[in-house]
C-alpha cells in the first residue's frame, strides 16, 4: 500500500465526529458508489463516516496485486457466482463474501491532523485488535505485513484475521478493512490472500472454536466501540 507523508498539514483541533452506518449486504460496485458520495460529503465538511457492510462473493485486486495470485480463471469463478474487480485501494488480492464484516472508513486526514498515512493504517490495526480482544481473540500486528493476525502459537502457521487496504483522495481516506467473522474460509483457496503464500486465513468463529448466532452483531458492536475510541465520538445510524 502506497503512503504519502502529510507533514505540511496543520492539525485541526475541532472535535472529531464519526458516523457509523450498518448497511447490510451491498453489491461491490454499489459500495464503491457509496464511498464516492461519502468522500465528497466529508471533504465538504460532514462528519467522518464508517460504513459497515457485507458484500456478495467478490475477489478484489488492489493497486499492487499480481495476477498470478488469482488461482482460478475469471470464467471459472463466474460459474461459482464470484465476481472479480480491480480497485484503487492499496494492497494485493483479497476475497469478500457473506460472513465477513467490511468497514469503509471515510476520514478527513487534514481535519484529523494525521501527518502520515502509515500511522493511519497502524491506527486501523490497533482499533481492530481492540475489537477482536473484546470478542475473546488475541491478535497482533506484524511488522512489514499490513493487517491483523492471530497471536502466533509455537509451530503453528501464521493466521490472518483481518485485511486492510486504503486509498486517499484529496486527503480523505476510503476503503478500509475486512474482518473475517464466520465467512466460509474455503473460498480463499481461489487466491493467494494478500499475496502471502505462507499465511492462512482464519475467522473469529474458527478461533473461538464455536459459532454463535449473534457473533456478527457482537462483532459490529465491538468495532463501533473501538473505532469510536480511536477515531472520535460516535453517532450510530441503523
Amino acid at each position: 500500500m502506497a503512503a504519502s507523508p502529510l507533514s505540511h498539514l496543520v492539525p485541526d483541533s475541532s472535535p472529531r465526529d464519526l458516523r457509523v452506518d450498518w448497511l447490510g449486504r451491498v453489491p461491490y460496485r454499489e459500495g464503491l458508489a457509496l464511498q464516492d458520495r461519502a468522500i465528497d460529503e466529508v471533504r465538504a465538511g460532514a462528519e467522518d463516516r464508517l460504513l459497515l457492510l457485507e458484500h456478495p462473493p467478490v475477489i478484489t485486486l488492489g493497486r499492487s496485486s499480481a495476477r498470478e495470485h488469482l488461482l482460478e480463471s475469471e470464467e471459472q469463478l463466474a460459474l461459482r457466482g464470484i465476481a472479480v474487480e480491480s480497485v484503487s485501494r492499496g494492497g494485493d488480492i483479497t476475497y469478500h463474501g457473506p460472513g465477513q464484516l467490511v468497514g469503509y472508513l471515510i476520514s478527513n486526514l487534514r481535519r484529523r491532523g494525521e501527518i502520515d498515512v502509515h500511522r493511519y493504517v497502524r491506527d486501523l490495526e490497533e482499533a481492530l485488535i481492540e475489537a477482536v480482544a473484546e470478542l475473546g481473540v488475541d491478535s497482533v500486528a506484524i511488522d512489514g505485513r499490513t493487517g491483523v493476525f492471530v497471536s502466533p502459537g509455537q509451530g503453528r502457521k501464521t493466521r490472518k484475521l483481518a485485511s486492510i487496504g486504503v486509498g486517499v483522495r484529496h486527503w480523505v481516506t476510503y476503503h478500509g478493512f475486512a474482518l473475517n467473522v464466520d465467512i466460509h474460509l474455503e473460498e480463499f483457496a481461489s487466491i493467494v490472500p494478500c499475496g502471502l503464500a505462507d499465511v492462512v486465513m482464519t475467522s473469529l468463529a474458527r478461533e473461538r472454536a464455536a459459532t454463535s448466532s449473534d457473533l456478527s452483531a457482537r462483532a459490529r458492536g465491538a468495532i463501533e466501540r473501538s473505532f469510536s475510541r480511536r477515531f472520535g465520538s460516535v453517532a450510530t445510524r441503523a
